[in-house]
């Protein structure tokens, strides 16, 4: 058996819209149900929700069940991980694991992204160790040429999300070896002077060179937004990797409407006489 081609990674290079959805519910029966919905993308979140190597495992492989059970013609969404932190010893787990396109946070210049790039990849062309036997990318090593054919399929996206990687986001574009620039608005709006603020003028302004920018390296650009509106402006603006939602705010925003529903005053259930 071959190994497996990157879709994710072969439609940014197609410069083809991917629409994804935010995992921080950390739990691999939510993530099989939202794999079955049909999203470009889940971004399975080691950063800001409580998932270790483990849990991440555990939602990949929810995510991959998705595809016994979707109709014909919908395909499974594409499994992105991040990881907390740019660490080479971490990467080579999530990467054994089977993930094959990473996401990583709060990188500011360009000889950080290298060092990603070299991290995600086996010699020469970096420093992945060699533990494909043991591993599930290679299928126990039922794909016999994986760790000749591994490099060409990870797929490595870095985030940019602080005033010094704007800064140095022409040289980060346009390291070999990455595939796309995340920018991160809430990061970079509390970098910028305007915690808490992402749509403040001067950060949207910010958001919107920084796309033309990625894609002026030939990268693709990528951002998460959390309405409508939001996601639909960056997608005209160039993006080819937007996140349109995230699962708690889903689950919280929808259990709250219908409980307000049955709590408004119109729909209140009648008392009885005398109370």
């Amino acid at each position: 058996m071959n190994t497996p081609i990157n879709p994710f990674k072969q439609a940014m290079a197609q410069r083809q819209a991917q629409i994804g959805l935010w995992l921080g519910l950390a739990d691999a029966y939510t993530a099989e149900i939202l794999a079955g919905t049909g999203y470009d993308w889940l971004l399975v979140d080691g950063e800001h929700a409580p998932n270790d190597v483990r849990s991440i495992l555990h939602q990949l492989q929810a995510i991959a069940s998705a595809s016994h059970a979707l109709p014909p013609g919908m395909r499974a969404p594409h499994p992105i991980a991040r990881v907390p932190v740019g660490d080479t010893a971490l990467i080579k787990q999530y990467l054994d694991i089977g993930a094959q396109t990473l996401l990583v946070p709060m990188v500011d210049t360009p000889e950080q992204a290298l060092q990603l790039v070299r991290a995600t990849r086996y010699a020469p062309e970096g420093v992945r160790g060699m533990g494909s036997a043991l591993a599930r990318s290679s299928r126990w090593q039922a794909y016999p040429q994986y760790v000749h054919e591994a490099n060409e399929q990870v797929c490595l996206l870095v985030q940019a999300e602080t005033v010094e990687a704007m800064g140095n986001l022409d040289a980060i574009a346009a390291t070999p070896g990455v595939d796309g620039v995340f920018i991160g608005p809430a990061d970079l709006s509390a970098s910028m002077g305007h915690p808490g603020n992402p749509g403040h003028p001067d950060v949207q302004a910010a958001i919107h060179d920084g796309i033309a920018r990625i894609l002026c390296a030939g990268k693709a650009p990528g951002i998460l937004a959390t309405t409508e509106p939001q996601a639909r402006q960056w997608l005209a603006a160039g993006a080819l990797f937007v996140a349109v939602g995230v699962d708690t705010v889903l689950l919280a925003s929808a259990a709250a409407n219908l409980l307000a529903r049955f709590k408004s005053a119109d729909n209140a259930p009648a008392r009885p006489n005398g109370y």
